[in-house]
């Protein structure tokens, strides 16, 4: 068995997997790229079919004004692309199979930008969006070899987790990003512990209760309680990983200020992700919490407004025959809505999900 391996190519993949979730993350990529092909520059474009405007451009070390002339003048009729999926293309070979007057705008563009030899390729995404990789070598410099583009080919397989991996990570971003906002809208205080009571998210309500310093608080990175009943709680959900179907409620003593009514939810993560969070809280002041809105559980499960609907009406005690016959929908309606739900909120009967619902509030 031939053990070698290349460490430019080993480096460039820890460059394209090291950063996905960084603030930059294609950028130390894209440049190791370049110089691993000798190119000018590399270039990542991401874009939905039919766009005018790219979803991600980014071009590390291009003069920012070419990038901007790209994107306003050309990227819109670019005929540099729909290339075979997957397959290295040289900008070269692509104008050998058009008309001249098809590609005199990008020619232009590559003169602009002092570049001429480009390898190129283009990943789809089941028609949800597609990445373009382009390598551009300076007009100057002798064309790109037959080994380089076996180099780059090479590549694809990495190029297509990593962009699937990225989408991933920015559709998880979001995703809490409306969790947050949604829980905040209710009013609803947000913690997020890991088995170590290390506080690892929390949303600004959770804040405001953490800083008045009364029942609960920051004791360094952890979470901490006066009393010690809800710390007894928080101790048992947290040691029993087995009750992760199980929705509790606690109160927390506030002399002062007002308990507060903590409902505590299992995050069911396996034992390699103990520093992750192993545990949702969601704390309200009595009388504080309004009513769940079928606005507000589409927003937080990605349901359909018919779907949140149906789940509000369940979360009030309603068998699904009579959640129907109070929405004015079939039965077999209702339960294929209902299974809908039950994949997207992650319940597999109807009592857990009305768990699931009483955790944020209902």
């Amino acid at each position: 068995m031939d053990a070698r391996v290349d460490p430019q190519f080993s480096e460039l993949l820890v460059r394209l997997y090291g950063e996905l979730d960084g603030e930059r993350p294609w950028d130390a990529f894209l440049e190791a790229l370049a110089k691993w092909l000798d190119a000018t520059y590399a270039t990542l474009i991401i874009t939905a079919p039919g766009t005018r405007l790219p979803g991600t451009f980014v071009t590390p070390g291009a003069n920012p004004r070419y990038s901007a002339s790209y994107i306003e003048s050309f990227f819109a009729d670019d005929p540099f692309r729909d290339l075979p999926e997957g397959k290295v293309t040289s900008f070269s070979e692509f104008i050998n199979q058009q008309a001249a007057e098809d590609y005199a705008a990008y020619r232009d563009y590559l003169a602009l930008a002092a570049g001429e030899q480009v390898l190129a390729v283009d990943l789809r995404f089941d028609g949800r969006f597609e990445a373009r990789f382009r390598v551009t070598r300076d007009k100057a410099l002798p064309d790109f070899t037959a080994e380089e583009r076996t180099a780059l080919q090479t590549l694809v397989p990495h190029l297509r987790i990593a962009v699937t991996l990225f989408e991933k990570l920015q559709l998880a971003g979001a995703e809490h990003g409306v969790f947050h906002s949604a829980t905040e809208g209710l009013g609803l205080a947000l913690l997020v512990l890991d088995r170590n009571h290390r506080i690892v998210s929390s949303n600004a309500v959770a804040e405001r209760f953490l800083n008045e310093g009364e029942g609960v608080r920051r004791a360094g990175e952890c979470l901490a309680f006066d009393a010690a009943e809800p710390r007894k709680t928080v101790d048992n959900l947290l040691a029993e990983p087995g009750k992760r179907d199980k929705v509790t409620r606690f109160r927390i003593p506030r002399p002062e200020r007002g308990d507060l009514i903590a409902t505590a939810r299992a995050l069911d993560l396996p034992a390699i992700h103990s520093g992750t969070g192993a545990l949702a809280l969601f704390l309200a002041l009595p009388g504080e919490e309004p009513p769940l809105e079928p606005e507000t559980v589409r927003e937080l499960f990605g349901l359909t407004m018919a779907e949140a609907r149906l789940a509000v009406v369940l979360a009030q005690g309603l068998s699904l025959v009579e959640a129907a016959q109070r929405l004015g929908i079939t039965h077999n309606t209702a339960k294929t809505q209902l299974r809908a739900i039950f994949a997207k909120t992650g319940a597999r009967r109807q009592s857990q999900l009305v768990g699931i619902l009483a955790a944020t509030g209902a």
